[in-house]
């Protein structure tokens, strides 16, 4: 026994640490763009309002390989479907390092999307078939990681060598070795790792279920719609809040950057703590708790009584919302049943792509047409509508048949 203990236990770790990697492979993506997007536009000569085409077709392949990647990962494994994932963004990145064309990249945006929405459903579906609500909040907190880094990797390329394509280059280069890390240990992807579920139970990756029986399902519907509606609230308060604070609320430019910085500063924060506490307080409890906070914070920032109880509302709802999409994600197999989750998850993962790229702009919308005080108001909404779709879906969850659910996790 002494033996089998020694040979499971570097696996486990070996792979936790390769999955932690990727999640902050995956992030480093996201904050190239930004840094980057003056340089691009100067070098193909063409409009502020041209992004949105990279965004929209980045996007698209996102929601395409997170709906599919169940039906992947079933035909090639977690391992294969991140090895081709990590090999295809990677190679993506590389080549916007010689494109000559803006379409050209626009076409790769898509190629990009594919493999960033099928590295995000895979590791979350293998983290959530094989080890706990603990390490599943440390893993979404080590995308900040990533995101954190690559504004520096892509501000050096440029202030130090003049060149944004190097920081692609570099990213492009993390993404093909990281690979190449996936190709090796696919042998290992296969195993259950030590302290995963019991062998007696199949793990999530072993259902073969088809997506039309998955989206006959009312309570993946449901599930799908926390997503989209969670992200929504997520990134519209990240968007937004410097714009409310600075142009309606007259808080000076200084104090307002350091608080809306201080949002996504909270949310990392509370995702690392989430990971001490979340096995001990459970999934509901810790999704009810936080969407209440939330709703307390978004409130806060709509009673505006002062500058102070504003940025205090900010930072709460940062801090708040933080354990909620890796405890949605770990708790997906309790409100759909097992069967249905790893189709589940993948589209979940499209679901929260959408509600990233469509809410964030309804609310600017409503907000030049209105006012920006709408902000905390759809924020409250948002938060509201959540508490009660969550509520609705466990008390679905309760109703599946044995053999479509384990048993509940208070």
């Amino acid at each position: 026994m002494r033996q089998v203990q020694k040979k499971k236990f570097p696996v486990k770790l070996g792979l936790i640490l390769l999955t932690y990697i990727a999640f902050i492979s995956l992030g480093l993506p996201d904050g190239l763009l930004g840094i980057a997007w003056p340089s691009v536009r100067g070098d193909f000569h063409i409009p502020l309002d041209a992004l949105g085409m990279l965004l929209v077709a980045s996007t698209s392949g996102y929601l395409a390989s997170g709906f599919l990647s169940g039906r992947l990962i079933s035909r090639m494994g977690v391992g294969g479907v991140l090895a081709a994932s990590c090999a295809l963004t990677g190679g993506v990145f590389l080549l916007y390092t010689v494109v000559p064309a803006w379409w050209m990249m626009v076409l790769l945006g898509i190629g990009a999307g594919l493999g960033a929405g099928a590295i995000d459903a895979g590791l979350n579906t293998y983290v959530a078939a094989n080890f706990g609500e603990g390490l599943m909040q440390w893993l979404h907190a080590s995308y900040g990681i990533g995101v954190t880094l690559s504004p520096l990797i892509m501000t050096t390329a440029i202030n130090s060598f003049q060149s944004w394509r190097l920081g692609y280059a570099v990213v492009g280069i993390a993404q093909l070795a990281l690979g190449g890390g996936f190709l090796f240990t696919l042998p290992l992807w296969t195993q259950k790792p030590s302290g995963a579920a019991e062998a007696t139970e199949p793990s999530l990756t072993d259902y073969k279920t088809p997506y039309l029986n998955t989206l006959r399902q009312p309570a993946v519907w449901l599930s799908l719609l926390l997503f989209f509606l969670y992200t929504g609230a997520e990134v519209s308060l990240g968007t937004w809040a410097y714009t409310l604070l600075t142009e309606s609320r007259g808080i000076p430019s200084r104090a307002a950057g350091l608080w809306a910085g201080s949002y996504w500063a909270m949310f990392t924060i509370g995702r690392i703590l989430a990971g001490l506490y979340a096995k001990k307080v459970g999934i509901h409890l810790l999704v009810r708790g936080s969407l209440l906070a939330a709703l307390t914070g978004a409130a806060l920032l709509w009673w505006n009584p002062s500058d102070t109880v504003s940025l205090v509302g900010v930072a709460l709802v940062g801090f708040a919302i933080a354990p909620i999409f890796p405890a949605l994600v770990s708790g997906t197999s309790q409100r759909v049943g097992p069967m249905y989750a790893i189709n589940t998850i993948g589209m979940q993962m499209g679901a929260a792509g959408l509600g990233t790229a469509t809410i964030p702009g309804l609310v600017g919308v409503l907000a030049d047409r209105i006012s920006l005080e709408v902000v905390p108001v759809c924020l409250f909404v948002l938060f509201a509508m959540l508490v009660g779709f969550y509520s609705l879906s466990i008390r679905l969850s309760r109703n599946l048949k044995p053999e479509e659910t384990k048993e509940m996790r208070e």
